[in-house]
């Protein structure tokens, strides 16, 4: 196949039929050996969840939760399955639960092969990558629902590379109603619409974005606002996380100069206290929405291609997550379907890059995570500032111009 031909509707379903069988095995997989050891897991939170739902209470209104009303269905759903109480994770819940996020897993690479079938060249090598590469992530894909947001986000994807742009903004928006993060794809969502179909069109797509976010959020808005509000104010105010970039900077000081430290552990993670440390989180978050407005204006201006959409999308994506004060594990979930949808020897250098922050993720998580976030370990400490490095790489060779532009020479024609 000549590079940037479009592959064959046969070729795509067959790597499609196969990504999602090899994405059942690598689930089967993470349920065996060294990845059942010390696992971390959210479940118990999300079954204290369900069960509140099972029991007729009105979430934000009855009980609290951190996270946005599109999420709610992961939780009630297998609430409703067994609901119970106590922190032990009743066996119909983590089944209804991980079947959920199975299904989620297994349509992302059904979303990518539609992308893939637009945007032309491998389409091979993209879906194995997304199939597989949990297995280098680790078993954290198990317990956590951020299969649910990338699904959405996948979909959207591949619903606008294929021109269905109403379809992909509401799936954006649903996305964001459930995760926040896919609503960082909507700017460029709204711009590649406005060049391949004219402002009307990207005024429409961007109304039913907003407009699928108000419909999840009104009715809790009604009936709990500040229950709604302290949901949000609770993310919008975390602390750096341990994991983060400006965290991993900081512990690479405190073993080299010797620079003090101090951790706690708060808003449901392990995070670094204090002034110097609150400063570092600030100035991170100010470098990310920079490198997101530089992202969404260079596409702005750029060609409307649907490769070029891709491109900015995962670096948008990739720029969030690497700079964001909080860098959960969970987080390298949402990159796993849309970095290698990246055409070119940029997208294969992206992959292999990301594929080394997936690796060395699982050098401390779970295994050595406390060891990590409470006591500061040495030789993890490396390894988390080594991860966090590449993260800032796979953003960066995604956001780079693909030209810079020269000026003519003196006397040259025009």
């Amino acid at each position: 196949m000549s590079r940037g031909a479009l592959p064959a509707d046969r070729t795509v379903a067959v790597a499609a039929f196969v990504a999602v069988a090899l994405f059942v095995a690598t689930w089967t997989v993470l349920h065996t050996g060294f990845y059942r050891h010390k696992q971390i897991v959210d479940t118990p939170v999300y079954q204290r969840y369900g069960n509140e739902i099972a029991h007729g209470k009105v979430p934000y209104r009855d009980f609290q939760l951190e996270y946005p009303p599109g999420a709610l269905p992961m939780f009630a759903l297998p609430g409703l399955a067994q609901p119970g109480h106590g922190q032990d994770v009743k066996p119909g819940f983590r089944r209804t639960f991980e079947t959920l996020m199975w299904l989620c897993g297994a349509a992302a690479p059904c979303a990518m092969a539609l992308a893939l079938r637009k945007l032309g060249g491998a389409v091979w090598a993209p879906l194995l990558f997304a199939a597989l590469a949990p297995l280098a992530l680790g078993s954290v894909i198990l317990s956590r629902f951020d299969l649910w947001p990338a699904a959405l986000a996948a979909g959207a994807t591949a619903a606008l590379v294929s021109g269905r742009f109403r379809i992909g903004h509401a799936l954006l928006g649903l996305g964001a109603a459930a995760k926040f993060y896919p609503g960082l794809l909507v700017p460029l969502a709204v711009a590649y619409t406005w060049k391949r179909r004219g402002r009307s069109e990207a005024l429409v797509g961007l109304g039913l974005a907003a407009a699928v976010i108000a419909a999840v959020f009104l009715p809790f808005v009604i009936l709990a606002p500040g229950g709604v509000w302290q949901s949000i104010s609770v993310q919008l105010h975390r602390p750096l996380q341990v994991e983060s970039l400006g965290a991993a900077v900081l512990l690479a000081a405190h073993h080299v100069f010797g620079l003090g430290v101090t951790g706690e552990t708060s808003h449901g993670s392990q995070n670094l206290a204090g002034t110097t440390a609150n400063v570092v989180g600030a100035v991170s978050t100010l470098v990310q929405a920079c490198l997101l407005v530089w992202i969404w204006t260079a596409f702005a201006r750029g060609p409307g291609t649907a490769a070029a959409f891709v491109r900015a999308a995962a670096a948008a994506v990739c720029a969030f997550v690497a700079f964001d004060k909080v860098l959960s594990p969970q987080f390298l979930i949402w990159l796993i379907p849309v970095v290698p949808l990246v055409r070119g020897r940029r997208g294969v250098w992206a992959s292999a890059v990301l594929l080394g922050a997936l690796v060395l993720t699982q050098v401390w998580f779970p295994f050595r995570y406390f060891r990590l976030a409470l006591h500061f370990e040495g030789g993890l400490s490396w390894a988390l500032l080594a991860r966090d490095v590449l993260l800032v790489a796979v953003a960066l060779l995604l956001a780079w111009p693909s030209h810079i532009a020269r000026r003519p020479h003196v006397g040259s024609s025009t």
